[in-house]
């Protein structure tokens, strides 16, 4: 499924950002331009219900801050009615009953607003939800669509922290911003100007100007301590992606016995980050200490004021309750201004982070032009074909050779000549710097990717597997295959036998990367996935090269099965597995140097003379 047309919202293909922005300027507006992009995809991603529960939520939200004012009112001319029944000489005068309702009224009317709040929640929680999955899956898509250059050169550690940091905010953002820190500056909003109203604009100023400070002072001194909260989460990536490395070449680590290397490694990535999570925590306390003498100087101030007006006769007595509960409403929420500040700060530089992997360009795109490959017969023309991994290395010098359909086209030649490098020009992993591929003479350039791809079965040199069952690994090949189909496969690659004496049967599962299988095993699934993937075209990449002689001759005869018809492309290291093929290209840093079959390349001498005589006394 082509997730860039359900999403094109999200997924924009933009040229990619060189860098995050050094200015602090031109860095906090490509975050908020990130922010930006995610309104259209909350506001749309969802349809209609999900814009009504956006506005819903808002006026729940609007309506709780307006009540959190009017509450406190209450409980001042509750006292106010106290006083007036004390001073009338009875507590139980007509007043008692106002002043009853008005208490009960108070925590009455806190308890809706706790009520509102979290309707509000109930029913923003889909919208949320919805956001982070469709951006979950929107990333993944675009992650598969990237080159495999960009894969080999990425940690699948870190890039995976990187999206889960990314997703996390969305949901954290939207919350945060609409029924946070935005109800937070309204209810400051509503609470001045009922101070104004109800009292004088005196009160209402001193208000906005401990907030102002207050706020001021918090985002200043957040400020400061991000760096340190930078500095602990480029910790935790390092130290997560070396994890993740080392666990992945568990074998590799316990073959030179590098435990202690790679756990101080580890830890030499965490010492880093407790030292900053240490002074990341100490430094709370200044900021702690400075919004406390803030807030409390405040209210002092105020009922500084109030005290003044009451005994001058302007106010009664039940404002020096009101305005405290007040402003401590409007305090309460300001305690976390920092945390949110901080969190936010945080969720925009991931969020920042996720949308630059979005920005990446494929480095191998269909053209808008390209048609689907079909009805595939198999010719593949290699016409003076010229590629390099890096602009000061040429790979591949000027390949040129022709295979038939249903013809055996074997590869040989050292290490380093380019074998490996054709199989992936094929796949269409890379493209190529001059020259031209075509099969059945479309250039692989003007077929879609996923076309071609489907057309063309490998089965791998390093085979990598899921960590599933053995069937779901076969399986992978074709989308709904059934059980016989995937033992048929099995069978034809001789690993049916195996797979059924174990306990689980084809439930088993294979490990991380296909770890509790030995390297024959491996490459028998490999075939057997490929076998019944059924492709027109076959690449075989030293398929066998992992397995024992015995074991090696059982499956070459299901290769050669597997070729009948098939145009096929083998890369071999073992010439005696390719004495039989139609045509060898002898390769030699990144030309073909010889081709012919097996007798004429021994009658010529040279390079593939040597090379079967190496292979001869090695035997």
């Amino acid at each position: 499924m082509d997730f860039r047309g359900q999403y094109p919202h999200i997924i924009c293909m933009r040229p990619p950002p060189p860098d995050t922005p050094a200015n602090p300027e031109q860095k906090l507006s490509y975050q908020l331009k990130s922010f930006g992009r995610l309104w259209p995809y909350m506001w749309s991603g969802g349809g209609l219900r999900d814009r009504i529960r956006i506005i819903a939520a808002i006026i729940l939200t609007l309506v709780s801050q307006i009540i959190l004012v009017i509450a406190p009112f209450g409980v001042g001319y509750s006292v106010d009615a106290v006083k007036a029944a004390l001073d009338a000489g009875s507590i139980w005068a007509d007043s008692a009953v106002v002043i009853i309702g008005l208490i009960f009224g108070y925590g009455g009317l806190k308890l809706l607003s706790t009520v509102l709040n979290e309707a509000r929640e109930y029913i923003f929680a889909p919208v949320g939800q919805r956001a982070q999955r469709e951006v979950a899956t929107a990333t993944f898509a675009h992650l598969h669509k990237l080159s495999l250059r960009f894969h080999l050169e990425k940690r699948t550690g870190g890039l995976s922290r990187i999206i889960e940091r990314g997703i996390r905010s969305i949901d954290f953002l939207f919350r945060f911003l609409l029924f946070n820190i935005g109800p937070t500056f309204l209810l400051l909003a509503f609470s001045c100007t009922a101070l104004m109203l109800a009292y004088s604009w005196e009160y209402a100023a001193i208000a906005l100007v401990v907030v102002v400070a207050y706020v001021w002072f918090t985002f200043a001194t957040t400020e400061w301590r991000l760096k340190f909260r930078r500095e602990m989460n480029k910790q935790d990536t390092e130290a997560n992606a070396k994890a993740i490395d080392s666990l992945l070449n568990y074998e590799t680590v316990k073959y030179f016995g590098a435990e202690e290397f790679e756990t101080a490694r580890y830890d030499s990535a965490m010492a880093i980050y407790q030292r900053a999570a240490i002074k990341s925590r100490t430094s709370l306390a200044t900021v702690n200490i400075g919004q406390s003498f803030l807030m409390n100087a405040g209210i002092v101030a105020l009922l500084i004021l109030a005290s003044y007006q009451i005994l001058g006769g302007a106010l009664t007595v039940g404002a020096m309750v009101t305005i405290p509960l007040v402003m401590q409403q409007v305090y309460r929420p300001l305690n976390i201004l920092g945390f949110a500040y901080r969190e936010i700060k945080q969720a925009l530089t991931d969020m920042e982070k996720m949308f630059a992997l979005l920005d990446l360009q494929p480095e191998v795109t269909d053209r808008e032009d390209a048609t689907p490959l079909t009805d595939v017969k198999g010719r593949i023309v290699f016409d003076n074909v010229h590629f390099r991994y890096e602009p000061d290395r040429e790979i591949l010098k000027g390949i040129s050779f022709t295979a038939e359909p249903g013809q055996t086209i074997a590869i040989v030649g050292p290490t380093g000549a380019g074998k490996s490098t054709l199989s992936r020009i094929l796949y269409r992993f890379y493209d190529i710097d001059g020259g031209s591929v075509t099969i059945d003479g479309v250039d692989i350039r003007d077929a879609q990717q996923l076309s071609l791809r489907q057309r063309i079965g490998i089965v791998p040199q390093d085979t990598v597997l899921f960590n599933a069952g053995i069937g779901y690994n076969i399986g992978y090949a074709k989308e709904g295959a059934s059980q016989a189909e995937i033992e048929e496969a099995a069978r034809a690659a001789q690993i049916h036998d195996f797979i059924t004496g174990l306990p689980k049967g084809y439930d088993t599962q294979v490990g991380e990367r296909g770890l509790k299988l030995s390297g024959g095993e491996k490459q028998r699934v490999a075939i057997a996935r490929t076998l019944l993937k059924n492709p027109p075209i076959l690449i075989l990449d030293e398929a066998t090269s992992a397995l024992d002689n015995t074991t090696e001759r059982e499956i070459q005869a299901a290769l050669d099965n597997a070729r009948g018809g098939r145009t096929t492309l083998v890369i071999a290291h073992r010439l005696t597995t390719i004495t039989g093929a139609d045509k060898i290209l002898v390769m030699e840093d990144g030309h073909i140097v010889q081709q012919g079959t097996h007798d004429e390349l021994l009658r010529q001498g040279g390079l593939y003379e040597e090379l079967w005589a190496r292979q001869g006394e090695m035997a």
